[in-house]
């Protein structure tokens, strides 16, 4: 299971990575669409401060600080830095996922936020997270740069 999450995690944070670089205009990152409370930059400094902190801190003792606001009130943030911080974020989990066993992956997850569940099933938590938030990404990019 692990190698499956990690090319999943890989594969989708690549995405991600893609969506940026895919803004003509970088500052479209930043800009809101009506009704849309949240940029696609704030989308993707919260996926790579999420998962930072909930892979890398939490099972990959990494000591990863996270800012949660600040991945929704930042503004500006360069896309390089945001693509830097995803490739760094792949190499995090690249480490961390492959290297947990059978017995910490059904052991209780550290942070409770569905109720005493396992790793296992807060990683598919986890994953699920990127995949909608990448979605919100991607339909943003296609409103305002229509």
């Amino acid at each position: 299971m692990n190698n499956h999450l990690t090319e999943l995690f890989e594969r989708d944070l690549l995405k991600l990575r893609d969506e940026l670089n895919n803004f003509k205009n970088e500052e479209n990152l930043w800009r809101k669409a009506d009704g849309i409370t949240n940029t696609a930059g704030n989308l993707a400094l919260h996926l790579i401060g999420n998962l930072n902190y909930h892979i890398g801190t939490q099972l990959g003792n990494t000591g990863y600080v996270r800012n949660r606001e600040q991945e929704f009130t930042l503004t500006g943030v360069a896309r390089e830095k945001m693509i830097t911080d995803i490739e760094n974020l792949i190499e995090v989990l690249k480490r961390t996922l492959p290297a947990l066993t059978p017995l910490q992956l059904e052991a209780t997850y550290p942070l409770e936020f569905y109720g005493r569940k396992s790793t296992a099933f807060y990683l598919l938590h986890f994953y699920g997270h990127l995949n909608y938030h990448l979605g919100q990404i991607n339909y943003l990019r296609r409103i305002l740069e229509a």
